[in-house]
Parts: C-alpha cells; sequence; structure tokens
C-alpha cells in the first residue's frame, strides 16, 4: 500500500467514528484511488469536555484527500449520522445523497448555517433508489428503525457487493413505511454478500428489539388506565412512528395534542411536508391545554434524556406554561441512553416530590429500541449469508459480542476495528493494514478545536483544582484573586501567608534575577500554589500578572 493510502486495486474499510463507541458516526470505504462517506454524525458532549455540546470526528484524513472523494451518503436523519453536515460539507466540496425524509432535515440545517447554496444536495428515492459514484452503485434498502426512511445501503464495487445495514431492526408492524422484506434480503444474500457491516448497539438484548405495534397498544392501555388525569409522554423527537402512535392514541381516548419542544415541532413539519402524520392531530396551544379537563388532554414532550433545558425539565421545575400537579402522570416513551442516568434522575425526583406518577419502559410496554437484539442479528445473518462481518455502530464490548455471534452462526471472517483502523475487506484475507489518525473535535462557543487541546485541557483543570490569580503593582506588591479553593473561611488569611511567602520568594532571588520578569513570575507562581496546596489540599492553576520590571 502506497504511503498516502490510496485505494488500488482493492476495497478498503475506514472508520473515523462510530467504531468503539455509539454515536458520531463516519464511515469510508475506498476502491481503485476513490473514497466513498458514508454518514457524517456527531455526538454530545459529556463532563469529559467542559463547556462544549456538540463532539465531532476528526476528519483531517478524508480533508487531506477530498478530491479523491466521490460523494458523502447518509442513512437516516438522526443527529449521529448527519449532525456534522453542516460543520463539514461545505469543506469537503462533494455531492450528497439521501432520501426525502432525510434530506429535508438536511437541507434544513444547511439553510439556518448559510450554506444550503453551497451543497450539492440529491434526494433518492426512499424504495430501493439507486445509482453510481466512481466505483461504487449504492442502493437504498429500506429497513425498520426509530425514525422515518432508516435505510441500509447495498454498495456493489467491482470486489464484491457490502451490505451497510445503518441502524436497524426488524419490525412486522412498524406503523410507518415499508420495510425491506425476508425475501428480498434473502435474494440478495443469493447474489452474494462480501461483506456485512453491521450495527451493534444491542448485542447483548437476548430477545427481539419488539414492535412499534406493540408500543401502541402498551400506550393505549397506559393512557385509559389515567382516566380523568392529565397525562405527558415524552418521547425521541425524531421518532415519527412513535408520534404516529401518540397521535392516533389520543384520538382513540379522547384527547386533544398539545406538543411541548422546538425539535418536536419541527420533525412533525418536516414529517408531514414529505407525506407522514397525514392524520395526525391539530394540536393546541398550552393556553386551550391548560383551560381543558385535565384527562382530555395528552402532552408530548421532549426532555425525556434529562436535557435541563428541554420542555420536562422546565415542567418540572414549574417553570413552563404547561403544568402537572399531584396526581398527573409522566410516560417515559424512551430507553435511558447511558450516561444520561444522572439528569434524568434529577427530572424524575423532581416530579415525584410533587407527587407525578411516572411509568417507564420498565414497568409497561411503552418504548421499544430502534436497534436488532441476538434473533435479529442471527435472522439477518442467515438471510444475506456474508463471507466478512464487520462490526460498527457500538463500544468495543459489543462489537467483540457481534463478532463472536456471527462466527458462531457460520460467518467465515469476522474483523473487529475501532476507529482510525484501516480495514482491507478484498482481495485475500480481510483484516487491518493500517492505523491512521482518528482524533475528536468539539464544538467551542463558535470554534471547531481539537478535543485534546489546550483550551480543553486547562478546564479540565480549573475544574478540578480552581485558579489563583496573582497581580503585581509597580512596586512589586502583590494582591491575590482566587476562583474554585475550598476556602471560605480561611481564605484571607491564605491570601496573607501567599503574599508572605510570594515576597520571600522573590527576596531570595539573587543578582539579575531579581529584575528578570521570568525569575520572578515562577518564584511568584510556584510560592502560590505551594500555599495553596498547604492550605486547601488543592493544586490550583496560578496565574501571574506583572508589570513592565
Amino acid at each position: 500500500m502506497k504511503k498516502d493510502f490510496t485505494p488500488e486495486d482493492e476495497l478498503l474499510f475506514l472508520a473515523l467514528g462510530g467504531s468503539g463507541e455509539i454515536g458520531m458516526n463516519v464511515n469510508l470505504y475506498g476502491c481503485q484511488g476513490r473514497w466513498l462517506m458514508v454518514d457524517l454524525g456527531m455526538t454530545f458532549s459529556g463532563d469529559q469536555y467542559p463547556g462544549v455540546d456538540l463532539v465531532f470526528a476528526d476528519l483531517e484524513f478524508i480533508e487531506d484527500r477530498r478530491d479523491r472523494l466521490e460523494a458523502i451518503v447518509l442513512t437516516h436523519g438522526h443527529e449521529d449520522h448527519i449532525g456534522a453536515v453542516p460543520y463539514f460539507a461545505a469543506d469537503l466540496g462533494v455531492p450528497i445523497y439521501a432520501t426525502p425524509f432525510t434530506a429535508d432535515l438536511v437541507r434544513r440545517k444547511l439553510n439556518e448555517a448559510g450554506i444550503a447554496d453551497q451543497i450539492e444536495l440529491h434526494v433518492i428515492d426512499d424504495d430501493h433508489g439507486s445509482f453510481a459514484v466512481g466505483p461504487f452503485e449504492i442502493t437504498y434498502l429500506p429497513l425498520a428503525h426509530s425514525i422515518a426512511e432508516g435505510n441500509a445501503l447495498l454498495i456493489e464495487t467491482p470486489h464484491g457487493r457490502i451490505f451497510h445495514t445503518g441502524d436497524w431492526k426488524l419490525d412486522e408492524d412498524p406503523i410507518i413505511g415499508e420495510p425491506t422484506t425476508e425475501e428480498e434480503l434473502v435474494a440478495i444474500g443469493d447474489e452474494g454478500v462480501l461483506a456485512l457491516v453491521c450495527d451493534s448497539t444491542n448485542v447483548f438484548n437476548p430477545s427481539p428489539s419488539g414492535s412499534e405495534g406493540a408500543v401502541y397498544k402498551g400506550l393505549l392501555e397506559e393512557v385509559q388506565r389515567h382516566a380523568g388525569k392529565r397525562v405527558l409522554v415524552t418521547t425521541f423527537a425524531s421518532n415519527v412512528a412513535r408520534l404516529q402512535t401518540l397521535g392516533d392514541v389520543a384520538r382513540e381516548t379522547g384527547r386533544q395534542v398539545c406538543v411541548a419542544g422546538r425539535s418536536l415541532d419541527r420533525i412533525i413539519e418536516v414529517a408531514q411536508d414529505n407525506g407522514y402524520l397525514a392524520d395526525f392531530p391539530k394540536p393546541i396551544d398550552f393556553n386551550a391545554a391548560m383551560n381543558l379537563p385535565r384527562g382530555e388532554v395528552l402532552v408530548l414532550a421532549t426532555g425525556g434524556q434529562g436535557e435541563p433545558r428541554a420542555a420536562l425539565a422546565r415542567i418540572a421545575d414549574e417553570n413552563h406554561p404547561l403544568e402537572l400537579t399531584s396526581g398527573d402522570v409522566v410516560l417515559f416513551s424512551s430507553r435511558q441512553i447511558p450516561g444520561n442516568e444522572i439528569s434524568i434522575g434529577a427530572v424524575q425526583n423532581k416530579l415525584a416530590a410533587r407527587g407525578i406518577t411516572m411509568v417507564t419502559d420498565r414497568q409497561s410496554l411503552i418504548h421499544v429500541s430502534g436497534h436488532p437484539g441476538r434473533p435479529e442479528l442471527e435472522a439477518l445473518y442467515g438471510w444475506l449469508r456474508p463471507d466478512i462481518l464487520l462490526p460498527v455502530h457500538g463500544e468495543m464490548r459489543h462489537m467483540q459480542e457481534q463478532a463472536r455471534l456471527g462466527k458462531a452462526s457460520g460467518i467465515a471472517d469476522a474483523v473487529v476495528q475501532q476507529n482510525g483502523d484501516l480495514v482491507r475487506l478484498a482481495p485475500g484475507a480481510p483484516g487491518k493494514i493500517a492505523e491512521v489518525r482518528a482524533g475528536r473535535l468539539v464544538l467551542d462557543g463558535d470554534i471547531i478545536a481539537p478535543a485534546d487541546g489546550e483550551a480543553i485541557a486547562m478546564r479540565r483543570r480549573i475544574m478540578r483544582e480552581g485558579v489563583v490569580f496573582v497581580a503585581f503593582d509597580g512596586e512589586l506588591n502583590p494582591r491575590i484573586e482566587s476562583l474554585g479553593l475550598p476556602l471560605d473561611e480561611d481564605h484571607d488569611d491564605f491570601v496573607a501567608e501567599a503574599i508572605d511567602d510570594i515576597r520571600n520568594a522573590i527576596g531570595r532571588l539573587k543578582g539579575a534575577a531579581r529584575k528578570d520578569a521570568n525569575s520572578v513570575h515562577e518564584a511568584a507562581r510556584l510560592a502560590t500554589r505551594r500555599a495553596a496546596q498547604r492550605w486547601s489540599g488543592k493544586r490550583p492553576q496560578v496565574r501571574v500578572i506583572l508589570p513592565n520590571i
């Protein structure tokens, strides 16, 4: 292989995001000197990136080779698959392909970013629509998922066919859309599949994910059980099938629908613009909802993951036009995403303290996953019969387990990779052949910066240890201010002792060092930090401000 990693007479795979993690999906296929990108997603920040909301894959590898990139193909409209598009698509400068619903979501993002006129966006039929770019021929294959127009991609190359699942599940009653049938998938397998690149999220689930139709029955029974009470349902805004289900439940139980949350408003609008939710009840406003008898309204709200600015958190804080009181009911028609336990618990505790009843998917069948459990994975293996299994969309434990499951199901080869592993799928035995850079970027304010940069590292240190400022006047008299040290009652005594230490440290400087700014600065910094550690046990960042000396 050439040092610049140009794909020669071979078929390559490279994940820049989404392998070794759940979210931030960015996958590349290389063949005959050209590259194809599948999905361009993001993830949401946690405590590891203080002050940051959005995290992206570092695209340096493909940005350096953008003249060899043919296109970006999007499997579906979840943020972990399309969220980075408005931040990187213009720089990559290639066409984007998506089915109508996903394309509409992307178009709105591009308009908000003011770059819609810079992007070539192709809308492909969501029912087996096909197109070709470079050495790749791509066909969209509808599969059930927790959003409208979830799709797998059948990618034909000179070296064989790839079945890239995207996010998927099996659903006999999906409510929205018509997934590719078992017979169609078997026919694809009969024609040969070189590699199955497959979602690993729920590989540890021994049961099928369940049907959206079953959720309708569960939600209907639950809402009927709370007749005469105000009921709020929180769910993922992007789950159009769930919104259809909730609209049907509201109609069946004689309730009017009130929608709380901008993301819900947006998804309903996009869905209706693309032919979905045609008979969804016309939502009423907040005032009308509050004036109805309690048993005649069904509130749909964002915030099931405990997001502090979402509608449910504001309702829990009694800081929203919609009100819940003792005896009212909140149904969590969504799964708890790992990492959100504390924020979800905080919202639920506030609701519980006010006597509000809560029901989750652990108590009632009011949610099913959009990802396949083990029986569904095994079924797909049997239908497609791929030569190679390449697990993606999971942490390492998920991908390793799917590799074991695939091999136990008769798949000859399984390649477990992670972000940055360059894998050759053909010709010859499949396997990793190189490692490339696959870092992370963060949206920090208005700037996209390295996740491992000095700004984030300093923020972490300040968060853990605090910061002390030492400012000198022209006579080299120090003044000290601190932030984040646990010295509320002892702060003045600490400051007095630290000032004495600083003066003594500077006084010990000899000769020219007394007038050397760097020497004075370092003496003051070390003396201050030692005093802070002595008084607090913390090792704060110390910033020294000197006049010209």
